[in-house]
């Protein structure tokens, strides 16, 4: 009797998990589909190859950021709230050193200091074990002190239109450059987190931190490693947004954050941790792009989307909850 008992709870137990799996797998494609639909209900201008385009180009730019926070949020480090600042530092040396140095070096330039700017979040969050939130937000404000002082707290122009008809320039008349640089970064990140050891050491970290430094796994190290990367990518999007804008400012990654972390969280990476992949949290940013495009569309105000993406946050952040308490989280 007991021996049936028990193999009717496992059994319960597994159809619970097969359920919960196939509801995180489905359910953000099948919102988007639904979406769709129903922006193409909404406005004839919807379904246009020019608005395809801008949703593609807006999520090029946010989507590099969504790579690096993927990366966060699996080692357990919460979310990096230096992006808007190391962003605009990317995208303000790009065009300040443009005419000085040349627009590729200064672009390198720019990547480069928001690398270093995500190195020390890496330090102390991985090694000095200092709370995320505090030190991204203390590494951000001082990192967009340095960008203001740098320009005098007024809008950088660009002076190279030709890299700007490059990257809004279409391969074979149809894709976007800046497109195939997103795809390609989403590539990687992807290759990087499935297929080698950093990316199981992240998976590791951010299960059972105890554990995985008791399997000899550097969790300090992975730590440190996700936040420098995150600064480096922000910092890749702030130099390809002020090279695409031709123009840059201080509060030019504005935003950027928040939604970097809705998409993240929307596409069913776990901000507890250990669980999620980079096509999951890009299924998530399409989820929110299109979102925002039909709001845009409808003429929305700004403050009801803002509340429409908080809502968002907070029922993904509640499935979540919900689904590891079932264990059905992977």
């Amino acid at each position: 009797m007991t021996q049936t008992t028990s193999s009717q709870a496992e059994s319960r137990v597994m159809v619970q998990n097969r359920f919960s799996n196939v509801l995180q797998w489905i359910a953000v494609p099948a919102g988007t589909v639904v979406l769709i639909v129903a922006g193409s209900l909404l406005s004839p201008k919807f379904l246009t190859m020019s608005n395809a385009t801008n949703v593609l180009i807006n999520m090029s730019i946010s989507g590099i950021i969504v790579v690096g926070m993927t990366f966060v949020f699996i080692t357990r480090g919460m979310a990096d709230l230096s992006v808007p600042a190391t962003a605009a530092i990317g995208g303000i040396l790009a065009l300040g050193l443009g005419p000085a140095l040349g627009t590729l070096p200064a672009a390198l330039v720019g990547i480069l200091a928001a690398t270093a700017a995500g190195c020390v979040n890496g330090l102390l969050i991985g090694y000095a074990r200092v709370n995320p939130v505090i030190t991204t937000l203390a590494v951000g404000t001082i990192v967009l002190g340095t960008a203001q002082a740098f320009v005098g707290g007024v809008i950088v122009y660009g002076q190279d239109p030709q890299i700007k008809e490059f990257l809004t320039s279409r391969l074979f008349g149809v894709v976007p450059v800046i497109v195939l640089v997103f795809a390609a970064f989403a590539v990687a990140g992807h290759l990087l987190l499935s297929r080698t050891v950093l990316g199981r050491w992240s998976y590791a970290v951010g299960s059972n931190p105890d554990a995985a430094q008791a399997s000899a796994v550097p969790v300090r190290r992975t730590k440190a490693a996700a936040f420098a990367l995150t600064g480096g990518l922000a910092g890749l999007s702030g130099v390809l947004l002020g090279l695409t804008l031709q123009t840059a400012r201080p509060a030019i990654g504005t935003g950027y954050e928040f939604n970097a972390i809705t998409a993240v969280v929307v596409g069913g990476v776990s901000l507890l941790g250990g669980s999620g992949s980079v096509p999951r949290a890009m299924a998530g940013l399409l989820f929110v792009q299109v979102l925002t495009n039909i709001m845009v569309l409808q003429g929305v105000p700004t403050e009801p989307q803002g509340l429409a993406k908080g809502l968002l946050i907070a029922g993904a952040v509640a499935l979540d909850v919900w689904l590891r308490n079932r264990g059905g989280a992977k």
